[in-house]
């Protein structure tokens, strides 16, 4: 497992602690996230995503009508969620982050996690694409 896949599975736990959690004990989170070898990199990534959940929940909700976020698993939305940050900030290619994301979903989610979040992920990227890129930052975690 590379860097980079350890830094996007802790961001997927931090966001899922924080969605489960609703945003509270932010302090506590973020203390034990930071605690870990990719702890740093993993909650700049997380927060952000974090940070950025409406926009992404409200494209995930266009995309997937019949399975808007709070209908979806937590673990589902919660990779949905970090992806479509990637995905706007360009901080990897689309290939690379819609792989990663289905990995994420065979390993964290349910039996149908991974081509829900494949299918949604394609046409978000598709979407993102073809709209004016909203990055400040674009960084650099391809793999």
């Amino acid at each position: 497992m590379g860097k980079r896949h350890e830094i996007r599975e802790l961001a997927l736990q931090t966001l899922y602690q924080l969605d489960a959690r609703d945003g509270a004990d932010l302090e506590q989170i973020e203390q034990s996230t930071r605690e870990s070898a990719q702890g740093e990199a993993s909650w700049a990534l997380a927060q952000a995503a974090w940070a950025d959940r409406e926009r992404a929940d409200a494209l995930t909700a266009e995309l997937a009508p019949k399975w808007p976020p709070n209908r979806q698993p937590v673990v589902d939305r919660c990779i949905l969620r970090l992806a479509h940050h990637e995905l706007a900030t360009e901080r990897a290619a689309p290939a690379v982050v819609i792989d990663e994301a289905v990995e994420l979903a065979k390993r964290y989610g349910s039996e149908r996690s991974p081509a829900f979040i494949n299918g949604v992920l394609d046409r978000m990227a598709r979407r993102l694409h073809d709209a004016p890129s909203t990055s400040q930052e674009p960084g650099e975690l391809q793999e």
